[in-house]
């Protein structure tokens, strides 16, 4: 969340200097006239071309120790050499800038609540809120949390970064044009600022407890169930004092709009957009290992593709970083310092989410000015604040807090306010990456994600010893009284005993079997004491994970390319499973003949793929919600799949299965007719099932800017339930998410690593490096993530100089 913003833009949403009028009508042009192609288009003809002269430059920075180089890559890597250790951040910090200001200024402004301050006062509510949900506490303890230098790291990136935005002021061409469209300049960065914003990480589960709430009020714990099945095995009970009918529908109002990226739309769409995008996250990564004993090279084999929404630019940046101590390359978040999936010279890793429950929901009768807590009246705590408004007085506003966390909802009888683990010191999102990304061995690996806060992951790990490893890391809620699935009353009742152990989350270190990895989905042991251990009843589908043991178990010679096409997998378990319950399939016309016939790999390609999609997700999948749901059917949506798959299973006795599979194949067919044509051999679900990688400006910049922002649409395969994640909305068949960053590695052999990150490593239209790793990405294709100076010096095409202010 928050990196990217949304593609619309509303002009009443801006101060009066950003926009020009002619006659009242409204002109949201911008030149690049204005702003100078150099350094970045200069280099555009031949960023592709292995023979072609290196750009070079030189540049003198202050706050630089010593002499470092950037050597830009023909696929738009940086590989950072550094003098000191210290100044392989500063650098980092410095070209993240370089590529990705505007990105990155606005992750800053969005977290800090600061977009009103350049953007207008339409922007005063999604401030307020974000303010509610920085970090507060102490920074002392906040530092100590990631690692003993993790402070003096983040004041190095940041000076970087500054550095980068004191250049912008002496050389206006190196400012990206999204600046000149808003009329605003980069703001300066502190180091706090890194880690006291915590709204942009992946969250977990208050959204959920308040549409169940919901839903049992509609029909029941029944229907409850029916939305979400709750692994392992679990039976949800209403907390006592809870009403779920009293629930209201805005509660979580401010904390979506928290979480919420920057909307250029009306601002009041912004929690609708987070509420969809909360409820309809389906969050998907994959990552696995594979043991030297099981491989074509004799080494570890390790591959990961986390799953996060696509946008311009793309959410991860690769970077490589070399300094005394420290020789690391992967992906990161540019607004981070340090690298979160990748590899250094002794071991690799990579992540994905593993979905530790760690909000809940509180709710409090008011009394007076403050609340009950075990008898005694506790004051609400109230914080004054005041956000800077462009072209007006700073807006003043009260922050409200509770012993649990802000509060997010107030009426005359009560006040509610979300605990989140990821408040507490230790928990900015991603960044304990900087510790473990410099650990040498297992030990002192899994040692530095002891520490890990948030977001909780699945880790895999290998080294060039031969060694494979998993470990879960996250900061778990230890719940007592209750299972987290529901709000509860905040009068003393419902509290979290502490955090669970890291020793009690799953673990293994060179298992038996030679592989191991994760999907997101339910991995906890069959003996694990849940019933103890309260972490968590709500996983991803298993489709992902399922396919991805499926294909490890059967390959005892595991190979580079075995990974490689694992990544680009588009077999849909998920159609064997309910395919596999119509024996009849073919009684059901041309519908049924076509998907008898399908292989289940929902290619791009695939007429039996675009049918199959359009029947499950929208026409069989809807139909059944509404069976189960009657008028409350709009509630179940997403109605998880293992739903549909038993009532094909005949568990609902109310509806009637031949009906629903006759009238919603009928239906889908028609929709094919409808968006593909008459002729079934001509369908294709790349037709339907298409990448759109749009700039958030792009319809508002002249015509010459225009032309480099916009990147073409382009086909895909798969859905949210294959290995090659391209997950669509209910709304239509667009991909909205999926793996823009992979990676596959042969741990040792580092030459031969691999990547890919769409639609590129650059946020400026301008650069050479916008789009330009989209179309391969699309294709399902591949680039080198070099190591070697041999390597890196045959592809280089520009290289930074970089030198003290003071050097002679």
């Amino acid at each position: 969340m928050g990196l990217n913003a949304d593609p619309e833009l509303n002009p009443s949403a801006f101060p009066p200097k950003a926009l020009s009028r002619m006659g009242g009508a409204f002109l949201f042009s911008f030149s690049l006239a204005s702003v100078s192609l150099l350094p970045l288009e200069a280099a555009a003809e031949r960023a592709h071309s292995k023979s072609a002269d290196v750009r070079t430059e030189t540049l003198r920075l202050d706050g630089l120790e010593g002499p470092a180089q950037i050597r830009i890559d023909r696929w738009g890597v940086p590989h950072i050499t550094a003098s000191t250790h210290y100044d392989a951040f500063f650098i980092q910090g410095f070209n993240a800038a370089r590529d990705r200001l505007w990105q990155i200024d606005l992750w800053r402004r969005r977290g800090l609540g600061l977009l009103s301050e350049v953007l207008g006062e339409s922007y005063v509510e999604q401030d307020r809120a974000a303010r509610l949900f920085l970090y507060r506490g102490d920074m002392y303890r906040e530092w100590l949390a990631y690692g003993n230098d993790a402070k003096r790291i983040t004041e190095a990136f940041v000076a970087g970064i500054n550095a980068y935005v004191a250049l912008t002021e002496s050389e206006p061409d190196r400012l990206p044009p999204e600046f000149g469209l808003l009329d605003y300049r980069p703001a300066r960065w502190h180091a706090e600022d890194v880690v006291r914003i915590r709204s942009h990480g992946l969250l977990r589960n208050v959204v959920q407890e308040v549409q169940r709430a919901r839903l049992i009020c509609a029909g029941g714990l029944e229907l409850a169930a029916a939305w979400k099945r709750l692994e392992p095995d679990w039976k949800m009970a209403i907390p006592d004092g809870l009403d779920p009918c009293k629930v209201p529908a805005t509660v979580l109002n401010d904390y979506l709009l928290a979480t919420a990226p920057v909307s250029f739309r009306q601002p009041d769409q912004a929690v609708a957009v987070a509420q969809t995008l909360a409820l309809a996250a389906d969050t998907g990564s994959n990552n696995w290992v594979v043991a030297p004993s099981r491989t074509t090279t004799g080494r570890p084999i390790l591959a990961n593709d986390p799953h996060r929404a696509h946008g311009v630019p793309s959410l991860r940046y690769a970077a490589h970083l070399k300094a005394p101590g420290l020789h690391v390359i992967g992906a990161g978040e540019p607004a981070l310092p340090g690298i979160s999936i990748g590899h250094n010279d002794r071991i690799a890793f990579g992540l994905t989410i593993f979905p530790v429950d760690q909000e809940d929901l509180y709710f409090y009768p008011r009394e007076g000015a403050g609340y009950r807590w075990r008898g005694a009246i506790e004051k609400v705590q109230v914080i004054e604040d005041h956000i800077p408004v462009r072209g007006r007085a700073a807006v003043k506003v009260e922050h409200r807090f509770t012993r649990h966390g802000p509060v997010v909802f107030a009426d005359d009888g009560l006040l509610w306010a979300v605990r989140a683990a990821w408040l507490e010191p230790g928990m900015a999102p991603y960044f304990g990456s900087v510790e473990y990304m410099r650990a040498t061995e297992w030990r002192t690996f899994s040692a530095a994600l002891n520490r890990w806060g948030a977001p909780s992951e699945n880790q895999v790990y290998a080294d060039v010893d031969g060694n494979i490893g998993y470990k879960a890391a996250g900061l778990t809620p230890r719940r007592a009284t209750w299972d987290g699935l529901l709000p509860v009353p905040g009068d003393g009742r419902h509290e979290w005993e502490g955090f669970i152990d890291m020793d009690h989350l799953p673990t293994e270190f060179n298992p038996a079997r030679g592989f191991t990895g994760t999907a997101n989905s339910m991995n906890l042991p069959d003996t694990y004491d849940i019933a103890r251990f309260r972490l968590g009843f709500e996983w991803s589908a298993p489709w992902r994970y399922r396919r991805l043991w499926q294909e490890l178990s059967a390959d005892n010679r595991h190979s580079l390319d075995a990974s490689t096409r694992m990544q680009r997998d588009y077999h849909e378990l998920l159609a064997d499973e309910v395919l596999a319950r119509i024996p009849d399939l073919k009684s059901y016309d041309a519908a049924g003949e076509l998907l008898s016939g399908w292989d289940r790999v929902l290619a791009r390609d695939s007429a039996a793929g675009a049918l199959w999609a359009v029947w499950f997700y929208h026409h069989l999948t809807p139909a059944v919600a509404r069976a189960l749901g009657g008028d409350n059917a709009a509630l179940l949506e997403p109605l998880d799949p293992w739903t549909v798959i038993d009532a094909l299973d005949g568990k609902f006795p109310k509806l009637d299965r031949r009906t629903i599979l006759r009238s919603s194949l009928e239906a889908a067919w028609a929709t094919c007719e409808q968006k593909l044509g008459a002729d079934p051999l001509q369908w294709r679900w790349g037709d339907l099932h298409r990448a759109s990688f749009v700039h958030p400006l792009h319809a508002h910049a002249d015509q010459q800017l225009c032309k480099h922002m916009n990147l073409p649409s382009l086909p895909r395969g798969g859905s949210t339930n294959t290995l090659n994640n391209t997950t669509f909305g209910n709304a239509d068949f667009l991909v909205r998410s999926g793996a823009s960053w992979r990676m596959v590695l042969d741990v040792g052999d580092w030459d031969a690593a691999r990547m890919t990150n769409a639609p590129g490593q650059s946020g400026d239209p301008r650069s050479p490096f916008y789009g330009n790793l989209l179309e391969g990405w699309a294709n399902d294709s591949d680039f080198p993530l070099l190591w070697s100076d041999a390597a890196i010096d045959a592809h280089t095409v520009h290289i930074i100089h970089l030198a003290p202010v003071s050097s002679d």
